[in-house]
């Protein structure tokens, strides 16, 4: 008999596509099962008691919550393919770094009220909190910081193709929800400015 792998997930979520992207990185099918956060599933708060989130990987009836821990576990039941983390130690613990980095620099601490995407943009804490919700001085700020966080990651980068090297891994997971939320932005701030100008 096979694995079952069940994701609690709802397709807009950051942290639920470091899952997705992990699970397809390993070839690992799975049921997707979409929360409605405005009213979590019982099986979402028993399957995750203390924080009531999602993702939520369940394997063979066990949950794991958490994204990172959850990339890391498939990454070690699913060894046999497509490695997320390096084999040594110490670039092991890099890689932990980095992905810990990521997590602080970009603060995506806002759970919408529902399940639309829309609101999660207007309210302006996806990506970078306070760019949309704040002005004048605290905006500046708060701007100033998701500039040093990218160059910081950017100088991490340098070169590189994926920041492990030549191969995509687990800090590539990490970052790549969070990159499609800075495309976002970008694309709202121009539709922002444009509307500014045209009224």
């Amino acid at each position: 008999m096979g694995d079952k792998v069940v994701l609690l997930d709802c397709y807009y979520s950051m942290f639920g596509m470091r899952a997705r992207v992990a699970l397809a990185e390993k070839g690992v099918e799975y049921e997707f099962r979409e929360e409605n956060l405005a009213n979590k599933s019982q099986f979402l708060l028993e399957s995750n008691p203390i924080h009531k989130k999602i993702p939520v990987l369940i394997h063979n009836g066990k949950p794991i919550c958490e994204s990172l821990i959850i990339v890391e576990y498939i990454d070690e039941v699913w060894k046999d393919k497509s490695p997320l983390l390096p084999y040594d130690p110490y670039q092991r613990a890099q890689a932990r770094f980095w992905s810990d980095v990521i997590d602080k620099k970009c603060d995506l601490n806002f759970v919408p009220s529902n399940n639309n995407a829309l609101e999660i943009i207007k309210c302006g804490k996806c990506c970078g909190k306070g760019i949309w919700s704040t002005k004048g001085e605290e905006q500046e700020t708060t701007k100033k910081e998701m500039i040093d966080a990218l160059k910081l990651f950017e100088g991490e980068l340098g070169d590189k193709r994926y920041f492990g090297g030549d191969d995509f891994g687990f800090v590539d997971v990490a970052l790549i929800p969070f990159y499609i939320g800075f495309m976002s932005m970008r694309l709202l701030a121009t539709l922002a400015l444009k509307r500014i100008v045209l009224n």
